[in-house]
């Protein structure tokens, strides 16, 4: 499976830093044609667009850094065991996938042909009950959705986390920023295939009949108490993998907390939307198994190639 994708060169807008920075007043010093020359070469770097194929793999022991660092950019500062979790999603090498460059030239920066720029998994935590990394997702959900939502809500959620007759799995697709949505739709449809034939071979993860969500999400941050003319009353979600906006709108349980106090940027970015800042949120979602076939059509419809 491969999937077209564009990436900036180095000095892209999304992560300015220090080299940036240094340029740019070295460049304010320079003087005469020369710098002139300096400058257009500079703004035609920026703008190179380098076309990169993508290809899924099954997931390996050679994954494991790629993993973690994904789940460390979603997890952030919660007390989950990250390293046992990453494990746990190597040890079902049945389910779930990596993204890979498909092709990396020989003359490449890269230190690391094998760099990991997403994956996608299924970890049932019903099966895996008692585990230290899923107990601790169950309380991190369960404590912020204390915090978050009505006690009815959380009453609901913690039966359906115990209910051992119906099992929950906690579904993860994370991927780096400039890897596009695209992506999502054969990842999640190779995905569904591996979990039918898991539950038709008995294998774990096969048979949920939730899904767990946790994701990336941001809203504008609040500045102060007035609200602007013409403005919604509440303010818009916005998701870091744009194509889980459609599984909120199937989930029967869902609330956003804050993660502003375990970063100093937005998911792992500078982000603003029309120069407005964004504060940084995780959206957890409880999904019934049973409503992903209406979730893959939208994703067939909007995400199709």
């Amino acid at each position: 499976m491969a999937s077209s994708a564009k990436r900036r060169a180095v000095g892209m807008a999304e992560s300015p830093g220090k080299e940036e920075e240094d340029s740019s007043d070295e460049g304010l010093e320079e003087e005469g044609d020369s710098g002139e020359e300096d400058t257009d070469d500079s703004d035609e770097e920026i703008g190179e667009e380098v076309n990169i194929d993508f290809e899924a793999h099954a997931i390996s022991h050679n994954d494991h850094n790629g993993i973690k660092k994904l789940l460390q950019q979603l997890f952030l500062k919660a007390s989950v065991n990250l390293p046992e979790l990453t494990d746990l999603l190597i040890q079902q090498s049945h389910i779930g996938s990596v993204i890979r460059q498909a092709e990396v030239p020989e003359d490449s920066d890269d230190e690391d042909p094998d760099e990991v720029f997403g994956f996608i998994s299924l970890l049932n935590l019903t099966e895996r009950k008692g585990t230290p990394c899923v107990e601790q997702i169950k309380e991190l959900v369960l404590g912020h959705s204390e915090k978050c939502c009505p006690h009815s809500d959380t009453e609901q959620l913690e039966k359906i986390l115990e209910d051992t007759s119906k099992p929950v799995g906690l579904l993860l697709s994370e991927r780096f920023i400039n890897v596009p949505p695209q992506i999502a739709l054969p990842l999640h449809k190779q995905l569904q295939e591996e979990i039918a034939e898991a539950q038709r071979t008995n294998k774990p993860s096969g048979k949920c009949h939730y899904y767990l969500m946790v994701s990336k999400t941001c809203k504008e941050a609040k500045s102060s108490n007035v609200r602007r003319v013409g403005a919604p009353k509440t303010e818009e979600l916005r998701f870091a993998n744009a194509e889980e906006e459609f599984f909120y709108e199937k989930a029967t349980v869902k609330f956003n907390y804050s993660v502003q106090e375990e970063t100093d940027c937005c998911l792992g970015g500078r982000w603003s939307f029309d120069d407005v800042p964004m504060k940084p949120l995780r959206t957890v979602m409880l999904i019934p198994a049973d409503r992903m076939g209406a979730i893959m059509d939208k994703l067939r419809e909007y995400l199709t190639v």
